[in-house]
């Protein structure tokens, strides 16, 4: 209920601010439009006025974001070494700008007067010139200024900060990924990268977690971890652990969906605890597209191991689950890891059936051996009709 009031106070604040700026936007064009009715060239003057509306926000939004460029916050001494850092330049660009901009203002704050006046006569042609030209494009740049200064300002100072965390994040998550590479871990690899690209907003995530799945795993060395950090943890110790490939099969076969993916994180780990049914009944069938995602994780680190009919068998789960519609969603990160599969296994060749649909014909293993041929009873062809016979080459000195 909490959480509720709470989105629902964030979508009122969100609608009021939109609504504030819409109001602000409005009464300068509102005004402008209206001095245009009375002027004699009325087209004239409101094309002006908006090229100078518009020019004013520019303006004001380019100082707004300079004033709002925030401060990289600095790390204390025990950061690692060679850790990345973000570039500060802009923040130094912006911090000497601004103090230039203010102390160029204050000197001439005497004569801003002055200035505007001298401003308006400038833009008055563009508003049509005549009586009151003048004070209104004076003011028309004033009021768009600081609209566009004060736009700027909370854009920058409320959007740009969570950006550049994320991209800063993205980032370590795909540094993290090419050091876990190099290691030879690419299951590991694969995950962060998942992960750096949902945080880049490239990826959707796997469906909501069950509420249960927490208190069915083990728990973690930090509070904080999640089931994530659970899976990760279980797969690091994975190559150190005592089971065998049976009782991981058993604990597959547990039934629970904490125990089904503490079996999938440890196949994940070390591929030769992998029980391939269990993978392949956890793409097909799964309990929840976090159990999904951590299945094709598993089934990315045995395609090395697979043999010709098992790879088959693994490369029509994936490739079935793709095209149901209540099957992986499109541009998830369950479906930029099955595609990921899928390329790695080779597509599957397909030849039209003489009965008007698709029939495949798989591709030989890689030990070379062809796969079995499609039976010729249960979609017959055409039966091929003799053309005419040829004739004798006179040449030819057999029989006719």
């Amino acid at each position: 209920m909490t959480k509720a009031r709470q989105r629902g106070g964030t979508a009122a604040l969100r609608t009021a601010r939109w609504a504030a700026t819409g109001v602000l936007a409005g009464t300068g064009l509102l005004g402008l439009l209206l001095f245009s009715l009375g002027r004699e060239h009325g087209w004239q003057a409101l094309g002006g006025g908006l090229v100078v509306t518009g020019a004013s926000a520019v303006l004001g939004g380019a100082l707004g974001f300079l004033f709002g460029v925030p401060r990289v916050r600095g790390g204390g001494t025990g950061e690692p070494q060679g850790s990345y850092a973000p570039n500060t330049n802009l923040e130094q660009v912006s911090d000497w700008l601004t103090k230039v901009l203010l102390g160029v203002g204050l000197t001439q704050l005497g004569s801003l007067g002055e200035r505007l006046h001298q401003l308006g006569a400038a833009l008055s042609p563009a508003l049509g010139g005549g009586e009151g030209a003048a004070p209104f494009a004076a003011a028309l740049v004033l009021y768009f200024l600081v609209f566009g200064f004060l736009a700027g300002w909370l854009v920058t100072r409320l959007a740009l900060p969570q950006v550049l965390t994320d991209a800063d994040q993205a980032l370590d998550l795909f540094l993290a990924g090419q050091d876990r590479d190099r290691k030879g871990d690419k299951v590991g690899a694969d995950d962060l990268r998942v992960r750096a690209m949902q945080q880049l907003g490239l990826l959707g995530g796997s469906a909501e977690q069950p509420a249960a799945l927490a208190g069915q795993l083990p728990p973690a060395a930090s509070p904080s971890a999640g089931p994530d950090g659970v899976v990760a943890e279980v797969r690091s110790t994975a190559r150190r652990s005592a089971l065998t490939s049976d009782q991981v099969r058993d604990l597959y076969a547990d039934g629970s969906e904490g125990r089904r993916i503490q079996a999938l994180a440890l196949m994940q780990g070390d591929p030769s605890l992998a029980h391939l049914p269990s993978v392949l009944d956890a793409i097909e069938r799964p309990r929840s597209g976090f159990e999904q995602y951590h299945a094709l994780l598993a089934a990315r680190g045995l395609l090395s191991r697979l043999p010709g009919p098992e790879a088959q068998r693994l490369r029509d789960a994936v490739a079935g689950q793709l095209m149901l519609p209540d099957g992986i969603p499109y541009g998830s990160d369950r479906s930029w890891l099955a595609e990921k599969i899928l390329s790695r296994l080779g597509p599957a060749a397909f030849v039209p059936a003489q009965s008007g649909g698709a029939q495949a014909v798989p591709s030989p293993d890689p030990a070379g051996v062809p796969g079995p041929l499609p039976d010729p009873a249960a979609a017959p062809g055409p039966v091929p009709v003799p053309g005419p016979a040829a004739a004798p080459d006179p040449g030819s000195t057999g029989a006719p």
